[in-house]
C-alpha cells in the first residue's frame, strides 16, 4: 500500500477525531482564517505573522503543529522528524521498535529516549500508587483494546494476567543502557506516557530554531509555547466527554500542556454497557470511579501525560489528595459521570465554562 493511501485510510477511520481537533486548532490558534477570539476574522493577520502548519498521523493518532517566525518552516520539519522517530521507538504497533523487541524477547538495548521514559513511568508508578502502570499491555491486549478485536476476557484469565503485572520488577541499566521484564509474561507499553514526552521534545526543537510562538495538538495532547504572537494566552478547548464536537470550558494557557484523558476516547458496547480503554491495574477492568475525563495542566508535557490517565483511575476523591501533595506540579478540571466540573485553585482564575465549575482549594 502506497503511504498515501495508507495515511487517507488512516484519516478516514479518526475523522471525527480529527474534526474535534481541528475545531479545537481554531481555538487555540484565533488566528486561522474565520476564527477569532473577539468575533473578527484574522486571517491578514495570521499571513503577516508568517504562521506555518503542519499535519501528521502517528502514534496512531491524527496530529497538527502551528508555529509561526522566519524560521517556523524548518522547525515544523524537525519536529515532523522527531515525532516519527520517537515512534519508530516505542510504539508497539511497530515490530522492529525497541518496546516491540523487549515484549518479544523479555530483554533489550534501549535508547537514550525510550530509557527516559520507561524511568519515568516507573517513578509515577510508586508515586500514584501504581495507578499508572505500564505493564498493563497484556490487560489490554486481553480485551482487544490494542487490535480493536474487541472481547471481554474472563475473571480467571484476568488474574492470571495481572499476577505478572509489577513496574517494580523492570530492571533498568542505564550504564549498559538495557531493559530486563523481570515476570514471566510480562509486556510493556508506553502509550500512556508518550505523546506526553514527544510534545515536550517538540517544543524543545521550536525553541533550537528560535521560534517564539507555537502550539501543537498530538491527538488533543495540546501544548504551547509562549502566547499567541499578539501576546494574549492560547485558547484551549476541554472538550465535552458526552459530545466530542463540543466542549465544556476553555483554559487561557501560556508555556503549559493541556492533556486530558477519558473513557470517551476509545470504547465498545456489549449488552448495552460500555467498556472503555482505561484499564485500572488494580482490577484489570475499566476504570468506574466516576469520572468521564480527566485534564491535566502543566509545564511538563511527559507528566501530564501520565497523570492524566492516573487521576481518572484514582477517582476524584483520591485524586484531589494527590494534587494536594502536587500543587506546584499541576492543576486539574475533572468532570465526573453526572457532568460536574471540579477546578483546582492554579487554573480556576483562567478556565471559563458556560455550565460552572466547582473550585478545589489546598
Amino acid at each position: 500500500m502506497k503511504k498515501q493511501e495508507y495515511i487517507y485510510r488512516c484519516m478516514q477511520k479518526y475523522v471525527k477525531r480529527a474534526v474535534a481537533v481541528f475545531v479545537i486548532g481554531c481555538m487555540v490558534t484565533g488566528l486561522a482564517t474565520g476564527c477569532s477570539t473577539n468575533g473578527k476574522s484574522k486571517g491578514s493577520q495570521a499571513s503577516l505573522l508568517k504562521e506555518q502548519t503542519r499535519e501528521v498521523f502517528a502514534m496512531d493518532t491524527y496530529m497538527t503543529l502551528k508555529a509561526y517566525g522566519k524560521n517556523a518552516g524548518k522547525a515544523l520539519d524537525a519536529s515532523v522528524k522527531e515525532i516519527e522517530r520517537i515512534e519508530n521507538l516505542v510504539s508497539t504497533g511497530k515490530k522492529t521498535s525497541e518496546i516491540a523487541r523487549i515484549n518479544q524477547n523479555g530483554s533489550g538495548k534501549v535508547s537514550e529516549d525510550t530509557m527516559k521514559l520507561i524511568l519515568r513511568s516507573r517513578e509515577l508508578y510508586e508515586d500514584t500508587d501504581g495507578a499508572f502502570d505500564i505493564t498493563v499491555y497484556p490487560v489490554m491486549e486481553a480485551w482487544g483494546f490494542t487490535t480493536e478485536k474487541y472481547r471481554i476476557p474472563g475473571k480467571t484469565e484476568l488474574q492470571k494476567l495481572l499476577a505478572n503485572m509489577d513496574a517494580d520488577k523492570i530492571i533498568c541499566d542505564e550504564k549498559k543502557g538495557t531493559v530486563k521484564l523481570d515476570q514471566k509474561g510480562m509486556k510493556i507499553d508506553l502509550g500512556g506516557i508518550a505523546k506526553g514526552y514527544t510534545s515536550s521534545r517538540v517544543m524543545e526543537i521550536m525553541k533550537k530554531y528560535g521560534v517564539k510562538n507555537a502550539v501543537i495538538s498530538l491527538g488533543g495532547n495540546v501544548q504551547t509555547l509562549n502566547s499567541k504572537p499578539d501576546g494574549s494566552a492560547w485558547q484551549i478547548a476541554v472538550e465535552d466527554s458526552q459530545d466530542k464536537s463540543s466542549y465544556i470550558g476553555v483554559l487561557s494557557l501560556r508555556n503549559q500542556a493541556a492533556i486530558t484523558s477519558g473513557g470517551y476516547e476509545r470504547y465498545f458496547e456489549k449488552n448495552g454497557k460500555k467498556y472503555h480503554h482505561i484499564i485500572d491495574p488494580k482490577t484489570g477492568y475499566p476504570s468506574e470511579n466516576g469520572l468521564s475525563s480527566v485534564t491535566i495542566v502543566s509545564k511538563d508535557g511527559t507528566l501530564a501525560d501520565g497523570l492524566s490517565t492516573s487521576l481518572f483511575i484514582m477517582g476524584r476523591k483520591k485524586a484531589t489528595t494527590y494534587w494536594k501533595k502536587h500543587t506546584q506540579a499541576f492543576d486539574t478540571v475533572m468532570v465526573e459521570d453526572d457532568g460536574t466540573i471540579w477546578v483546582t485553585e492554579g487554573i480556576a482564575d483562567v478556565f471559563s465554562g458556560d455550565s460552572g465549575f466547582k473550585v478545589i482549594h489546598k
